[in-house]
């Protein structure tokens, strides 16, 4: 069984979709980042880190939104989302897991942190201006790759525009620059997925009762 911890307008989404598209069994365990779980005993013996989303199957823990996706595709390879191993288009999409982490991303992350997520303290609210500069930059590199195309690699749906879409919807959250119409009408195409519908319900259903549980 597959058991996913997470919150929902969290990374975890991204995994949750996946499993979505891939119509997987999986169980769902809310942990409630607001009430403080994520640094509960209980959660850090589950994930050292503290952060969401984690994975455990088959006694396995596994961690990091990127390394989900791809392990959920390949998982269940007859779902497609993902090209065969060792082929040039597995390269293109592993090229853009790592560009949408670790560039469209973390200027995201960057800005969430000094807004509210770091304790006082240690937030620079300077670093706002530069974090939306580089965000910019990376929109606009991700703009000239799609052009008129309808996903990332080759011709086909695939993890790459999960996490591409989940990070322009928490983009247009956080009010980064984002003045390309493509990337609109690219995030609005792959927001209405289905399968986002339903991962995303199921994360706030879960979550919701708990809460009620708790009451």
């Amino acid at each position: 069984m597959i058991r996913v911890y997470g919150y929902p307008q969290s990374r975890s989404g991204r995994v949750v979709w996946a499993l979505e598209e891939a119509n997987a069994e999986y169980e769902y365990e809310p942990v409630d980042l607001m009430a403080g779980e994520g640094r509960s005993r209980q959660y850090l013996g589950v994930n050292p880190g503290g952060k969401v989303p984690a994975v455990v199957a088959d006694g396995q823990l596994i961690t990091e939104s990127g390394a989900l996706v791809l392990w959920v595709a390949d998982r269940f390879p007859e779902a497609g989302l993902a090209p065969e191993p060792r082929t040039a288009a597995r390269t293109q999409l592993h090229r853009w897991l790592f560009f949408l982490i670790t560039e469209l991303e973390q200027p995201l992350w960057t800005m969430a942190k000094h807004r509210f997520i770091l304790p006082e303290r240690y937030r620079v609210r300077d670093v706002l201006d530069a974090a939306r500069y580089e965000f910019a930059i990376a929109a606009d590199v991700l703009a000239a790759a799609l052009g008129d195309r309808q996903y990332l690699v080759e011709d086909r749906f695939s993890v790459a525009d999960i996490v591409a879409a989940h990070t322009l919807a928490w983009a247009r959250a956080a009010k980064a620059p984002m003045d390309r119409d493509e990337l609109s009408a690219y995030a609005d195409r792959l927001l209405e997925r289905p399968a986002r519908a339903r991962a995303h319900e199921r994360e706030e259903s879960e979550l919701e009762a708990r809460r009620r549980d708790e009451q």
